[in-house]
C-alpha cells in the first residue's frame, strides 16, 4: 500500500517553489496517497493471455515503400506563390521583425 508522507509532499512543493501551509501538506499527502493506491490496482489485475496494444482500437498502419519520387523544382513551386524573394516564398510580417 503506498504511504505518501507528508514529508515527501513537502519536499516536493520545495522543489516546485510552492508554499504550502500546514493544512494543504497534510490534504496533498492524503490525496496524493490515494491516488497512487488507486493506480498501483492496475498493477493487480489478471493480464495473462492479454496481448499489450498502443491503442484500444485495432488500427492497421499501411505502409508504403520508401522509394525516391520526382518532386517539384523550386522554380515549378514558386511559379504560382504571389510573391518569392531568394528562392522562397515571401509572406506578411505578423511578429513585428524586421
Amino acid at each position: 500500500m503506498p504511504d505518501i508522507t507528508r514529508d515527501e509532499v513537502s519536499h516536493l512543493a520545495r522543489l516546485a517553489r510552492l508554499r504550502l501551509s500546514d493544512e494543504e501538506l497534510d490534504h496533498y499527502a492524503e490525496q496524493i496517497d490515494s491516488i497512487v493506491e488507486t493506480v498501483s490496482k492496475v498493477g493487480q489485475v489478471d493480464a495473462t493471455g492479454v496481448e499489450p496494444m498502443s491503442h484500444p482500437h485495432s488500427i492497421p498502419a499501411t505502409m508504403r515503400a520508401d522509394e525516391v519520387q520526382r518532386t517539384l523544382t523550386a522554380e515549378q513551386a514558386l511559379d504560382q506563390a504571389p510573391a518569392a524573394d531568394e528562392q522562397r516564398f515571401m509572406v506578411p510580417q505578423i511578429l513585428g521583425e524586421e
